[in-house]
């Protein structure tokens, strides 16, 4: 059985998509983007500034679910440009500072409303 999981903490989704599913003791986060839920704006500044804002969304999709970055197992990060790597690599290693998920990073040519940064997850439910 699933259970679609929303709160308004995180930005809505911007097509026919859930922020996230529960089911069989797994969170399924779709990817999360810098868009401030309080303003429904993207938020202005360079790759570091979009990839705090896109942290903070997955947290609020995360604890929504009833469940936090700790249980998270798997992450898949998309870049605008692989040169923003080590930067994103910086900021995400601070919400994954013990015991990191399975990770992929990927550069693609362009992501939702030209953002520099999108992540999904997968997550245990507590």
């Amino acid at each position: 059985m699933k259970k679609i999981i929303s709160t308004s903490n995180a930005p809505a989704a911007i097509g026919p998509y859930s922020q996230a599913v529960a089911a069989n003791g797994f969170l399924f986060m779709s990817g999360q983007i810098p868009i401030d839920p309080k303003t429904g704006s993207l938020i202005d500044g360079d790759v570091g500034a979009q990839t705090k804002q896109v942290l903070s969304n997955m947290e609020a999709v995360l604890l929504e679910a009833g469940t936090s970055f700790k249980n998270v197992v798997r992450t898949t990060i998309f870049l605008k440009s692989m040169d923003d790597f080590a930067v994103v690599n910086k900021i995400y290693g601070e919400r994954f500072a013990t015991q990191p998920p399975a990770r992929a990073t990927v550069e693609v040519s362009r992501l939702p409303l030209n953002v520099l940064v999108e992540i999904s997850a997968v997550a245990l439910l507590s």
